[in-house]
Protein backbone atom coordinates (compact mmCIF):
# COMPACT_ATOMS: atom_id res chain seq x y z
CA UNK A 1 0.00 0.00 0.00
CA UNK A 2 1.16 3.55 -0.76
CA UNK A 3 2.75 5.00 2.41
CA UNK A 4 0.75 8.24 2.16
CA UNK A 5 -2.50 6.27 1.85
CA UNK A 6 -1.55 4.04 4.78
CA UNK A 7 -0.69 7.06 6.94
CA UNK A 8 -3.98 8.84 6.14
CA UNK A 9 -6.04 5.72 6.80
CA UNK A 10 -4.40 5.18 10.17
CA UNK A 11 -4.83 8.81 11.21
CA UNK A 12 -8.43 9.10 10.05
CA UNK A 13 -9.75 5.71 11.21
CA UNK A 14 -10.45 6.74 14.84
CA UNK A 15 -12.15 9.96 13.75
CA UNK A 16 -14.36 8.07 11.30
CA UNK A 17 -15.20 5.42 13.88
CA UNK A 18 -16.01 8.14 16.37
CA UNK A 19 -18.34 9.86 13.90
CA UNK A 20 -20.25 6.63 13.29
CA UNK A 21 -20.49 5.69 16.95
CA UNK A 22 -21.58 9.22 17.81
CA UNK A 23 -24.38 9.05 15.22
CA UNK A 24 -25.60 5.47 15.61
CA UNK A 25 -24.47 4.48 19.10
CA UNK A 26 -23.38 0.99 17.95
CA UNK A 27 -19.66 0.48 18.61
CA UNK A 28 -19.60 -3.10 17.33
CA UNK A 29 -21.28 -2.45 14.01
CA UNK A 30 -19.50 0.87 13.52
CA UNK A 31 -16.12 -0.83 13.69
CA UNK A 32 -17.18 -3.32 11.02
CA UNK A 33 -18.41 -0.47 8.84
CA UNK A 34 -15.16 1.45 9.28
CA UNK A 35 -13.07 -1.58 8.37
CA UNK A 36 -15.02 -1.98 5.14
CA UNK A 37 -14.64 1.72 4.37
CA UNK A 38 -10.89 1.49 4.97
CA UNK A 39 -10.63 -1.52 2.70
CA UNK A 40 -12.56 0.25 -0.05
CA UNK A 41 -10.35 3.32 0.36
CA UNK A 42 -7.14 1.31 0.22
CA UNK A 43 -8.22 -0.28 -3.05
CA UNK A 44 -9.56 2.87 -4.72
CA UNK A 45 -7.01 5.41 -3.48
CA UNK A 46 -4.08 3.24 -4.53
CA UNK A 47 -5.22 3.70 -8.14
CA UNK A 48 -6.94 7.09 -8.08
CA UNK A 49 -4.96 8.90 -5.40
CA UNK A 50 -6.19 10.58 -2.22
CA UNK A 51 -9.51 12.44 -2.43
CA UNK A 52 -9.74 16.11 -1.51
CA UNK A 53 -11.27 15.32 1.87
CA UNK A 54 -10.33 11.75 2.93
CA UNK A 55 -12.26 11.86 6.20
CA UNK A 56 -15.52 12.89 4.55
CA UNK A 57 -15.06 10.16 1.95
CA UNK A 58 -14.55 7.53 4.64
CA UNK A 59 -17.46 8.77 6.74
CA UNK A 60 -19.80 8.72 3.74
CA UNK A 61 -18.85 5.14 2.82
CA UNK A 62 -18.99 4.11 6.47
CA UNK A 63 -22.47 5.59 6.87
CA UNK A 64 -23.71 3.63 3.89
CA UNK A 65 -22.36 0.39 5.30
CA UNK A 66 -23.81 1.17 8.73
CA UNK A 67 -27.25 1.62 7.23
CA UNK A 68 -26.92 -1.74 5.47
CA UNK A 69 -25.86 -3.44 8.70
CA UNK A 70 -28.59 -1.84 10.74
CA UNK A 71 -31.27 -2.66 8.19
CA UNK A 72 -30.36 -6.32 8.60
CA UNK A 73 -31.45 -6.10 12.22
CA UNK A 74 -35.22 -6.25 12.01
CA UNK A 75 -35.86 -4.70 15.39
CA UNK A 76 -33.87 -1.60 14.43
CA UNK A 77 -34.63 -1.39 10.73
CA UNK A 78 -37.40 1.23 10.78
CA UNK A 79 -35.59 3.65 13.08
CA UNK A 80 -32.30 3.41 11.24
CA UNK A 81 -33.95 3.86 7.86
CA UNK A 82 -35.36 7.14 9.18
CA UNK A 83 -31.89 8.06 10.37
CA UNK A 84 -30.52 7.26 6.95
CA UNK A 85 -33.10 9.53 5.31
CA UNK A 86 -32.30 12.30 7.73
CA UNK A 87 -28.64 11.94 6.83
CA UNK A 88 -29.17 12.04 3.08
CA UNK A 89 -26.49 14.65 2.73
CA UNK A 90 -23.98 12.19 4.08
CA UNK A 91 -25.14 9.40 1.81
CA UNK A 92 -25.20 11.44 -1.39
CA UNK A 93 -21.89 10.91 -3.20
CA UNK A 94 -22.21 14.34 -4.72
CA UNK A 95 -22.26 16.03 -1.35
CA UNK A 96 -19.62 16.51 1.25
CA UNK A 97 -20.01 14.71 4.56
CA UNK A 98 -20.40 16.81 7.66
CA UNK A 99 -17.47 16.18 9.96
CA UNK A 100 -18.06 16.87 13.66
CA UNK A 101 -16.01 19.71 15.12
CA UNK A 102 -15.46 17.80 18.35
CA UNK A 103 -12.46 15.49 18.88
CA UNK A 104 -13.82 12.01 18.27
CA UNK A 105 -10.36 10.56 18.85
CA UNK A 106 -10.41 11.69 22.45
CA UNK A 107 -13.99 10.48 22.91
CA UNK A 108 -12.95 7.06 21.61
CA UNK A 109 -9.98 6.92 23.99
CA UNK A 110 -12.26 7.75 26.91
CA UNK A 111 -14.82 5.18 25.77
CA UNK A 112 -12.15 2.46 25.60
CA UNK A 113 -11.17 3.43 29.16
CA UNK A 114 -14.66 2.70 30.47
CA UNK A 115 -14.57 1.37 34.04
CA UNK A 116 -16.68 -1.64 33.01
CA UNK A 117 -13.57 -3.04 31.27
CA UNK A 118 -10.53 -4.58 32.92
CA UNK A 119 -7.03 -3.34 32.04
CA UNK A 120 -6.34 -6.06 29.46
CA UNK A 121 -9.59 -5.27 27.64
CA UNK A 122 -8.95 -1.53 27.79
CA UNK A 123 -5.52 -1.98 26.20
CA UNK A 124 -6.78 -4.36 23.52
CA UNK A 125 -9.80 -2.24 22.61
CA UNK A 126 -7.72 0.94 22.47
CA UNK A 127 -5.22 -0.66 20.10
CA UNK A 128 -8.03 -2.03 17.94
CA UNK A 129 -10.45 0.91 17.84
CA UNK A 130 -8.13 3.90 18.14
CA UNK A 131 -4.78 2.50 17.12
CA UNK A 132 -6.07 0.62 14.11
CA UNK A 133 -3.96 -2.48 14.81
CA UNK A 134 -5.27 -5.77 13.55
CA UNK A 135 -6.43 -8.46 15.94
CA UNK A 136 -3.42 -10.53 14.90
CA UNK A 137 -1.01 -7.69 15.74
CA UNK A 138 -2.58 -7.13 19.15
CA UNK A 139 -2.51 -10.87 19.86
CA UNK A 140 1.18 -10.99 19.01
CA UNK A 141 1.92 -8.10 21.33
CA UNK A 142 0.15 -9.92 24.18
CA UNK A 143 1.61 -13.34 23.39
CA UNK A 144 -1.79 -15.00 22.82
CA UNK A 145 -3.53 -16.54 19.84
CA UNK A 146 -5.50 -14.43 17.38
CA UNK A 147 -8.73 -16.28 18.20
CA UNK A 148 -8.22 -15.62 21.92
CA UNK A 149 -7.62 -11.93 21.33
CA UNK A 150 -10.60 -11.73 19.00
CA UNK A 151 -12.80 -13.15 21.73
CA UNK A 152 -11.38 -10.71 24.28
CA UNK A 153 -12.10 -7.72 22.05
CA UNK A 154 -15.59 -8.99 21.24
CA UNK A 155 -16.38 -9.45 24.92
CA UNK A 156 -15.08 -5.97 25.66
CA UNK A 157 -17.52 -4.51 23.15
CA UNK A 158 -20.35 -6.52 24.67
CA UNK A 159 -19.47 -5.24 28.14
CA UNK A 160 -19.70 -1.68 26.86
CA UNK A 161 -23.16 -2.40 25.48
CA UNK A 162 -24.34 -4.01 28.72
CA UNK A 163 -22.91 -1.13 30.74
CA UNK A 164 -24.85 1.35 28.63
CA UNK A 165 -21.65 3.13 27.63
CA UNK A 166 -22.36 6.21 25.54
CA UNK A 167 -20.15 7.94 23.03
CA UNK A 168 -20.16 11.20 24.93
CA UNK A 169 -17.38 12.86 26.91
CA UNK A 170 -17.85 12.49 30.68
CA UNK A 171 -19.72 15.51 32.00
CA UNK A 172 -18.56 15.01 35.56
CA UNK A 173 -15.03 16.39 36.05
CA UNK A 174 -14.12 13.60 38.44
CA UNK A 175 -15.19 10.91 35.98
CA UNK A 176 -13.33 12.63 33.16
CA UNK A 177 -10.16 12.82 35.25
CA UNK A 178 -10.48 9.14 36.17
CA UNK A 179 -11.00 8.13 32.54
CA UNK A 180 -8.05 10.26 31.41
CA UNK A 181 -5.86 8.59 34.03
CA UNK A 182 -6.86 5.18 32.66
CA UNK A 183 -6.11 6.30 29.09
CA UNK A 184 -2.66 7.45 30.16
CA UNK A 185 -2.00 4.14 31.90
CA UNK A 186 -3.11 2.22 28.82
CA UNK A 187 -0.80 4.23 26.56
CA UNK A 188 2.04 3.80 29.05
CA UNK A 189 1.51 0.02 29.08
CA UNK A 190 1.38 -0.12 25.28
CA UNK A 191 4.61 1.85 25.00
CA UNK A 192 6.41 -0.30 27.59
CA UNK A 193 5.39 -3.51 25.82
CA UNK A 194 6.78 -2.05 22.62
CA UNK A 195 9.94 -0.70 24.24
CA UNK A 196 10.90 -4.10 25.68
CA UNK A 197 8.67 -6.85 24.33
CA UNK A 198 7.67 -9.42 26.91
CA UNK A 199 8.30 -12.22 24.42
CA UNK A 200 9.64 -12.87 20.95
CA UNK A 201 12.82 -12.63 18.92
CA UNK A 202 13.03 -8.83 18.91
CA UNK A 203 13.90 -6.60 21.85
CA UNK A 204 11.40 -3.93 20.81
CA UNK A 205 8.14 -3.54 18.90
CA UNK A 206 8.48 -0.25 17.04
CA UNK A 207 4.90 -0.49 15.82
CA UNK A 208 3.65 -0.38 19.41
CA UNK A 209 5.97 2.40 20.62
CA UNK A 210 5.13 4.52 17.58
CA UNK A 211 1.42 3.95 18.07
CA UNK A 212 1.63 4.85 21.76
CA UNK A 213 3.41 8.10 20.89
CA UNK A 214 0.84 8.91 18.19
CA UNK A 215 -2.06 8.37 20.57
CA UNK A 216 -0.29 10.33 23.31
CA UNK A 217 0.03 13.22 20.86
CA UNK A 218 -3.68 12.95 20.15
CA UNK A 219 -4.46 13.01 23.87
CA UNK A 220 -2.13 15.98 24.43
CA UNK A 221 -3.64 17.92 21.53
CA UNK A 222 -7.07 17.41 23.11
CA UNK A 223 -5.93 18.27 26.65
CA UNK A 224 -2.98 20.67 26.18
CA UNK A 225 -3.43 22.17 29.64
CA UNK A 226 -3.13 18.85 31.48
CA UNK A 227 0.38 18.70 32.95
CA UNK A 228 0.35 14.92 33.46
CA UNK A 229 -0.73 14.29 29.86
CA UNK A 230 2.12 16.56 28.78
CA UNK A 231 4.46 14.66 31.08
CA UNK A 232 3.38 11.35 29.57
CA UNK A 233 4.08 12.53 26.02
CA UNK A 234 7.46 13.91 27.13
CA UNK A 235 8.31 10.61 28.83
CA UNK A 236 7.47 8.54 25.75
CA UNK A 237 9.45 10.83 23.46
CA UNK A 238 12.53 10.90 25.71
CA UNK A 239 12.47 7.16 26.33
CA UNK A 240 11.86 6.28 22.72
CA UNK A 241 14.66 8.60 21.58
CA UNK A 242 17.32 6.00 22.40
CA UNK A 243 15.51 3.09 20.77
CA UNK A 244 17.93 2.71 17.84
CA UNK A 245 20.95 2.39 20.14
CA UNK A 246 19.61 -0.44 22.32
CA UNK A 247 20.46 -3.22 19.85
CA UNK A 248 23.73 -3.60 17.97
CA UNK A 249 24.21 -4.48 14.31
CA UNK A 250 24.52 -8.12 15.35
CA UNK A 251 21.12 -8.01 17.03
CA UNK A 252 22.60 -8.16 20.52
CA UNK A 253 21.35 -5.99 23.40
CA UNK A 254 23.56 -2.99 24.13
CA UNK A 255 23.52 -1.99 27.84
CA UNK A 256 22.81 1.63 28.74
CA UNK A 257 26.42 2.61 29.52
CA UNK A 258 27.69 1.28 26.17
CA UNK A 259 25.09 2.87 23.90
CA UNK A 260 26.13 5.24 21.13
CA UNK A 261 24.44 8.45 22.20
CA UNK A 262 25.05 10.06 18.82
CA UNK A 263 22.38 7.70 17.48
CA UNK A 264 19.77 8.98 19.92
CA UNK A 265 16.93 10.93 18.31
CA UNK A 266 17.96 14.54 18.96
CA UNK A 267 14.65 16.01 17.76
CA UNK A 268 12.65 13.81 20.11
CA UNK A 269 14.95 14.78 23.00
CA UNK A 270 14.55 18.49 22.29
CA UNK A 271 10.78 18.18 22.02
CA UNK A 272 10.42 15.97 25.09
CA UNK A 273 12.67 18.19 27.21
CA UNK A 274 10.78 21.32 26.17
CA UNK A 275 7.47 19.67 27.07
CA UNK A 276 8.52 18.66 30.57
CA UNK A 277 10.28 21.98 31.19
CA UNK A 278 7.07 23.76 30.24
CA UNK A 279 4.92 22.02 32.87
CA UNK A 280 7.42 21.16 35.58
CA UNK A 281 6.11 22.09 38.99
CA UNK A 282 7.98 20.68 41.97
CA UNK A 283 4.95 21.02 44.23
CA UNK A 284 2.35 19.33 42.07
CA UNK A 285 4.25 17.08 39.66
CA UNK A 286 2.63 13.72 39.08
CA UNK A 287 4.24 10.35 38.29
CA UNK A 288 4.52 10.86 34.53
CA UNK A 289 6.10 14.27 34.99
CA UNK A 290 8.65 12.89 37.45
CA UNK A 291 9.51 10.01 35.12
CA UNK A 292 9.88 12.46 32.25
CA UNK A 293 12.20 14.57 34.41
CA UNK A 294 14.34 11.47 35.06
CA UNK A 295 14.45 10.69 31.34
CA UNK A 296 15.41 14.31 30.62
CA UNK A 297 18.36 14.09 33.03
CA UNK A 298 19.56 10.96 31.24
CA UNK A 299 19.13 12.59 27.85
CA UNK A 300 21.05 15.71 28.90
CA UNK A 301 24.22 13.75 29.73
CA UNK A 302 26.82 13.51 27.00
CA UNK A 303 28.00 10.14 28.31
CA UNK A 304 27.13 7.65 31.00
CA UNK A 305 29.89 9.05 33.18
CA UNK A 306 28.44 12.56 32.96
CA UNK A 307 24.99 11.45 34.15
CA UNK A 308 23.76 13.20 37.30
CA UNK A 309 22.92 10.01 39.20
CA UNK A 310 22.45 11.87 42.48
CA UNK A 311 19.63 13.93 40.98
CA UNK A 312 18.13 10.79 39.43
CA UNK A 313 18.25 8.99 42.79
CA UNK A 314 16.40 11.88 44.41
CA UNK A 315 13.79 11.88 41.66
CA UNK A 316 13.26 8.13 42.07
CA UNK A 317 12.74 8.59 45.80
CA UNK A 318 10.09 11.18 44.95
CA UNK A 319 8.55 8.84 42.40
CA UNK A 320 8.48 5.98 44.91
CA UNK A 321 6.44 8.12 47.28
CA UNK A 322 3.96 8.79 44.49
CA UNK A 323 3.96 5.26 43.06
CA UNK A 324 5.26 2.78 45.66
CA UNK A 325 5.67 -0.15 43.27
CA UNK A 326 8.38 -2.78 42.95
CA UNK A 327 9.66 -1.59 39.54
CA UNK A 328 10.10 1.95 40.84
CA UNK A 329 11.91 0.67 43.94
CA UNK A 330 14.29 -1.39 41.83
CA UNK A 331 15.01 1.60 39.62
CA UNK A 332 15.84 3.62 42.74
CA UNK A 333 18.27 0.88 43.79
CA UNK A 334 20.07 1.22 40.46
CA UNK A 335 20.23 5.01 40.76
CA UNK A 336 21.52 4.87 44.35
CA UNK A 337 24.17 2.31 43.39
CA UNK A 338 25.39 4.53 40.55
CA UNK A 339 25.33 7.64 42.71
CA UNK A 340 26.84 6.24 45.92
CA UNK A 341 28.36 2.87 45.05
CA UNK A 342 27.21 -0.77 44.75
CA UNK A 343 27.40 -1.47 48.49
CA UNK A 344 24.84 1.28 49.18
CA UNK A 345 22.71 -0.15 46.40
CA UNK A 346 22.86 -3.67 47.86
CA UNK A 347 21.98 -2.41 51.32
CA UNK A 348 18.96 -0.60 49.93
CA UNK A 349 17.94 -3.65 47.87
CA UNK A 350 18.13 -5.93 50.93
CA UNK A 351 16.09 -3.45 52.95
CA UNK A 352 13.40 -3.15 50.28
CA UNK A 353 13.26 -6.93 49.80
CA UNK A 354 12.86 -7.42 53.55
CA UNK A 355 10.11 -4.81 53.88
CA UNK A 356 8.23 -5.32 50.62
CA UNK A 357 9.09 -8.82 49.37
CA UNK A 358 10.09 -7.79 45.86
CA UNK A 359 10.60 -11.36 44.68
CA UNK A 360 7.07 -12.30 45.68
CA UNK A 361 5.81 -10.60 42.52
CA UNK A 362 6.55 -12.93 39.59
CA UNK A 363 6.59 -9.97 37.21
CA UNK A 364 9.36 -8.33 39.23
CA UNK A 365 11.36 -11.36 40.41
CA UNK A 366 13.38 -11.47 37.19
CA UNK A 367 14.19 -7.79 37.30
CA UNK A 368 15.27 -8.08 40.96
CA UNK A 369 17.71 -10.86 40.05
CA UNK A 370 19.20 -8.79 37.24
CA UNK A 371 19.71 -5.77 39.49
CA UNK A 372 21.24 -7.87 42.25
CA UNK A 373 23.47 -9.74 39.79
CA UNK A 374 24.89 -6.48 38.45
CA UNK A 375 25.57 -5.26 41.99
CA UNK A 376 27.22 -8.52 43.01
CA UNK A 377 29.38 -8.36 39.88
CA UNK A 378 30.50 -4.84 40.81
CA UNK A 379 31.39 -5.96 44.33
CA UNK A 380 33.43 -8.97 43.19
CA UNK A 381 30.91 -11.78 43.77
CA UNK A 382 31.21 -12.86 40.15
CA UNK A 383 30.21 -16.53 40.47
CA UNK A 384 27.08 -15.70 42.45
CA UNK A 385 26.30 -12.97 39.90
CA UNK A 386 26.67 -15.46 37.04
CA UNK A 387 24.15 -17.80 38.65
CA UNK A 388 21.66 -14.99 39.10
CA UNK A 389 22.04 -13.92 35.48
CA UNK A 390 21.24 -17.49 34.42
CA UNK A 391 18.21 -17.61 36.73
CA UNK A 392 16.95 -14.35 35.25
CA UNK A 393 17.48 -15.68 31.73
CA UNK A 394 15.37 -18.74 32.57
CA UNK A 395 12.50 -16.52 33.73
CA UNK A 396 12.28 -14.40 30.57
CA UNK A 397 10.67 -14.94 27.18
CA UNK A 398 12.37 -12.16 25.20
CA UNK A 399 15.16 -13.88 23.26
CA UNK A 400 17.36 -10.79 22.90
CA UNK A 401 17.43 -10.19 26.65
CA UNK A 402 17.87 -13.90 27.33
CA UNK A 403 20.92 -14.09 25.07
CA UNK A 404 22.42 -11.02 26.73
CA UNK A 405 21.95 -12.44 30.24
CA UNK A 406 23.40 -15.83 29.33
CA UNK A 407 26.33 -14.17 27.62
CA UNK A 408 26.94 -12.08 30.71
CA UNK A 409 26.85 -15.19 32.87
CA UNK A 410 29.29 -17.03 30.58
CA UNK A 411 31.76 -14.14 30.77
CA UNK A 412 31.70 -14.31 34.56
CA UNK A 413 32.19 -18.08 34.62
Amino acid sequence: MNLDVERVLREEAPQVLGALVRRFGRFDLAEDAVQEALLAAAQRWADQGLPRDPRSWLIRVGYRRMVDLLRSERARARREERSAAADADLLDPGRRATVPDSDDGLALLLLCAHPALNTASQVALTLRAVGGLTTAEIAHAHGVGEATMGTRISRAKQRLVRAGARFTPPVDAEDRAARTAVVMRVLYLVFNEGHTASAGEELSRVDLTSEAVRLARMLHASLPGDAEVTGLLALLLLTGARGASRVGVDGALVPWEEQDRSSWDAEAIVEGTALIDGVWNQREAGPYQVQAAIAAVHAAAGSDGETDWVQIAVLYLWLERLVPTAPVRLSRVVAVSRAYGPERGLALLDDLEGRHGLRADPLVARRERIVRAHLWERTGRVRAAAELFREAADLGANRVEERYLRGRADLLG
